[in-house]
């Protein structure tokens, strides 16, 4: 439990911001899910739509912090090379 006002405030920030980021990379989890299973099922055309859904959700979670910036560059050009190797 918080002993300042400040201290009460960040705590309630925190929970806010915890709610946001979570809710955040569930989306960029269930886009990659997505993504993948589209891959495996060889849906070239299907890949290609959801590689450019899931390439900005994560770049806007990496901006906002949510993910590194390179780890978020490493996911999305993995999966890109990927997306471009079907035919």
């Amino acid at each position: 439990m918080a002993n300042h006002k400040s201290a009460a405030k960040r705590a309630r920030q925190e929970i806010r911001r915890t709610a946001r980021n979570s809710n955040t990379k569930s989306a960029v989890r269930t886009a990659e899910k997505k993504l993948r299973l589209a891959l495996k099922e060889n849906k070239a055309d299907e890949a290609k739509t959801l590689l450019v859904a899931y390439t900005s959700s994560m770049g806007k979670a990496a901006q906002k912090g949510i993910y590194h910036a390179k780890t978020a560059a490493r996911k999305i050009s993995r999966l890109a090379s990927q997306v471009h190797a079907t035919k």
